[in-house]
């Protein structure tokens, strides 16, 4: 019998290196390989497949992927029926959500979604954009944007529905920003039938779980120390834990041993404390991932 596989669609284009690396600190390692669409996954279980982040949510309806990641606003976009296994909240430049907004140029006379009635709107999420206006209202030609959508305006558009996790490119295209239209953060969606396979669901959350855990470790880091037992409460008075810190005796009974996870910024801070608290051996270690 053929080893079960689980066919999973990785976000071509801006999200690629990002997932890779998330991937990768998951435990993962996928390689991409020059003009291949398959990268190769360290995991005989899962075969790869890039797709743009645009159609994934499709190809995972149809079954043609058992799951995927994307983002929440192309799932909107396509009305894809699937199952959202799980929020991971990056993207390419930050760990922000990302938003599509309605822009206008700086000197616009447009201050609301109501002022844009019988104009032009360009945009690449023309669904999301059509029933934003449906909500408000408001008619008005919505066009299909093949790319550079921030230069389009005035000339070949009034308004725009452009994605933004910075603002610097509208900025630096002097676009003002009226309104919010959604905000999106990228999913990993399941296609039905896959998930009730008891197999690949398993093997979905197994992933999921990695992936979590490596997101959830990023920018903290484990501390161990020995601390005088005179001085402990004095120690946990500003020490940080998720829960409480780990403490345990030593062969010397005055002193014991204190385990702690803390963020990576806290760290200049707490050392002088720790050391002038009369903490020795104090040791610091990144962390990979984090199971809660």
């Amino acid at each position: 019998m053929a080893p079960s596989v689980l066919r999973l669609g990785l976000p071509a284009g801006s999200l690629q290196e990002a997932t890779a690396d998330l991937f990768r600190r998951a435990g993962y390692k996928i390689t991409y390989t020059s003009r291949s669409y398959y990268p190769y996954i360290d995991d005989e279980e899962i075969e790869c497949v890039l797709i743009r982040a645009q159609e994934m949510a499709r190809y995972v309806e149809d079954g043609a992927l058992d799951a995927g990641l994307t983002g929440y606003d192309w799932v909107v976009e396509t009305g894809a029926d699937v199952v959202e296994a799980a929020e991971l909240v990056f993207s390419k430049v930050s760990r922000r959500p990302v938003r599509w907004v309605l822009c206008v140029p700086e000197d616009s006379p447009v201050r609301t979604v109501r002022d844009l009635e019988g104009k032009r709107i360009a945009t690449e999420a023309v669904g999301i954009t059509r029933r934003y206006l449906a909500r408000h209202g408001v008619n008005a030609k919505v066009e299909f944007s093949w790319g550079a959508t921030e230069v389009k305006p005035p000339k070949l558009a009034d308004a725009i529905v452009e994605v933004t996790e910075t603002g610097s490119s509208l900025r630096a295209n002097n676009l003002r920003i009226v309104d919010e239209v959604l905000v999106s953060t990228t999913r990993f969606i399941a296609n039905k039938q896959a998930w009730q396979d008891p197999w690949k669901r398993r093997k979905i959350e197994d992933i999921v779980l990695m992936l979590r855990g490596a997101m959830a470790a990023e920018g903290k880091v484990s501390l161990m120390m020995n601390v005088p037992r005179a001085r402990l409460d004095e120690v946990l008075g500003f020490l940080p834990a998720l829960q409480k810190p780990t403490v345990a005796g030593l062969a010397d009974p005055d002193w014991v041993a204190i385990i702690t996870i803390c963020d990576e910024s806290f760290v200049r801070c707490v050392i002088p404390r720790l050391k002038a608290a009369g903490a020795t051996g104090i040791v610091e270690q990144p962390l990979t991932k984090l199971i809660e």
